[in-house]
């Protein structure tokens, strides 16, 4: 579906009576599946696009997933392929049913009249919502990557398509806790020479958590000694959030029980390990007595 440019006269049109999301909530995934498109696109391509989904609150919309689109740009019109996004879009529901489209994202940093156009098309998709334009700058070797999200507002006398106005709303990058160990492999990749880095096995895990407790619990305890000595001002929600973490951890555990509880869960780590190498020998055994036979 091809579509055409015009011009309007400088008129910003009011905003529909649907209250405006406040703020972006984005996962993870998303943003990997829009790296991963960026990636694989032609030489030609100055930029991707693609579509948001995830689900909207009385406050502000969650993105939780994105798939590409086919689309080609030149200097006269832009066009995308219709019929692939309409079944994209009829398998991603299949698969998660409470998605709906929130908007689009595109690469780079820059709006234009393309941008805009963009824009109608997909506020047309998500009525009577506003669509989420979400833009991700991929950055070199100079800056870092940055994500920004925009809602679009029709200019013009008579609301061209191309004119369209795009007011930033703030963005929070987020994360599953089962998403917290793939992460921290590809921060430390980040910083390693040859982005390279080791898989840990299950033993090195607990370990690397178990130092980075230690080290968040002496955080916490140079902060406290440097208010109890007056060299901080003390803040009063933190100590709150202090006392009921405190609270809620130790409440029910008598004296030597959360060394117990630890014990056993290293007993249960270390026999899930022993298991799992059991199981692999056996395997190994069993296939090279096959080969043998």
């Amino acid at each position: 579906m091809s579509l055409g440019i015009q011009s309007s006269a400088l008129y910003i049109n009011a905003s529909g009576s649907q209250k405006s999301p406040t703020g972006v909530r984005l996962n993870a995934t998303a943003v990997f599946t829009i790296l991963d498109h960026y990636l694989r696109k032609r030489e030609n391509q100055s930029r991707v696009i693609g579509t948001l989904m995830g689900i909207r609150t009385e406050s502000d919309v969650e993105v939780r997933s994105a798939f590409a689109v086919l689309h080609s740009e030149s200097a006269e019109q832009v066009a995308i392929d219709e019929e692939y996004f309409q079944n994209m879009i009829e398998v991603t529901q299949k698969v998660q049913p409470r998605e709906q489209i929130l908007g689009w994202y595109s690469t780079g940093s820059e709006l234009n009249n393309f941008s805009a156009l963009f824009q109608n098309y997909y506020s047309n998709q998500t009525a009577p919502h506003q669509a989420i334009h979400l833009t991700v700058d991929t950055g070199d070797q100079t800056r870092e990557m940055a994500i920004k999200a925009y809602l679009g507002s029709p200019m013009g006398v008579s609301a061209k398509p191309d004119n369209c106005t795009f007011t930033p709303i703030p963005v929070v990058l987020r994360h599953a806790e089962s998403e917290r160990p793939s992460l921290n492999l590809l921060r430390a990749a980040a910083d390693a020479p040859n982005h390279l880095t080791p898989v840990l096995s299950d033993l090195q895990n607990l370990e690397q958590s178990l130092l980075d407790v230690i080290s968040m619990i002496e955080r916490v305890q140079g902060y406290v000694q440097a208010v109890i000595e007056g060299d901080l001002e003390g803040d009063a929600s933190i100590g709150r959030y202090l006392l009921d973490t405190l609270n809620t951890t130790t409440e029910g555990l008598e004296k030597g029980k959360l060394e117990s509880l630890f014990n056993v869960h290293v007993q249960d780590t270390l026999m899930v390990s022993y298991l799992a190498n059991l199981v692999r020998s056996q395997v190994e055994v069993s296939s090279r007595l096959t080969l043998v036979t």
